[in-house]
């Protein structure tokens, strides 16, 4: 690649001696050196009110959903004001506050959270064989999967990574446990067809993993 074609960060990188930069694009960071991709804070001075911590919640961009299980702990408290009718800019109250602010208190520590962005074996072995593995749950606060691969090699011990995770708010109208556990089968069948078409794999079969028995016979009915 010329000179010019290059990103002005690398145009006089000395690749045999300098450390390698590190790339962001919507808070969201790859560090080169390590091939790894990591994740920033967002700025956390917004008023206390139901569009202040909607701003903070949607400004933490998370497109592989790895930081599913956080994040969604904040829309939890977003949705409780939304089930009390607070308005946009109504002030919370003391109890809401405190929950806000033990939330706020975590948020620098998606800083910490660094996850491999290749997904292969870190050795030379020659994947034979992959498959997807969906684990879906639910609880009366909301539903998701988390979706891995699995690559069996010929001499070593098959290698796992996580892919891609989902979640989503229980409704706000009441719903019982078994229908939230079969809505969030659906969601890992939405997710695997998702992957296999954009997946370059040659994927040979899908597992989906569940621990509701009744979700299990209403698939089989």
């Amino acid at each position: 690649m010329s000179e010019d074609d290059r990103a002005e960060s690398i145009k006089l990188l000395d690749l045999s001696q300098d450390t390698l930069p590190a790339e962001c694009a919507l808070r969201v960071y790859w560090d080169v050196q390590t091939d790894s991709l990591s994740f920033r804070s967002v700025n956390k001075n917004k008023p206390y009110t139901r569009r202040g911590i909607l701003s903070i919640v949607s400004a933490v961009y998370d497109p592989m959903g790895f930081l599913c299980p956080f994040v969604l702990s904040a829309k939890v408290i977003v949705q409780d004001l939304c089930r009390r009718k607070y308005g946009w800019d109504d002030e919370l109250s003391p109890n809401d506050v405190l929950h806000w602010q033990q939330w706020l208190e975590d948020l620098p520590k998606v800083e910490q959270v660094k996850i491999g962005r290749c997904v292969k074996p870190p050795d030379d072995c020659k994947v034979e064989q992959y498959s997807l593995h969906h684990f879906c749950d639910a609880s009366q606060i909301g539903y998701g999967v988390a979706s891995y691969v699995r690559m069996e090699c010929a001499v070593k011990q098959p290698h796992c990574s996580l892919i891609l995770g989902k979640s989503r708010l229980a409704p706000i109208k009441s719903t019982t446990i078994p229908r939230l556990e079969l809505m969030a089968a659906v969601l890992a069948v939405k997710v695997d067809k998702m992957l296999h078409s954009e997946l370059d794999y040659e994927i040979k079969e899908s597992l989906f993993w569940t621990d509701s028995t009744i979700v299990l016979r209403y698939i089989l009915n």
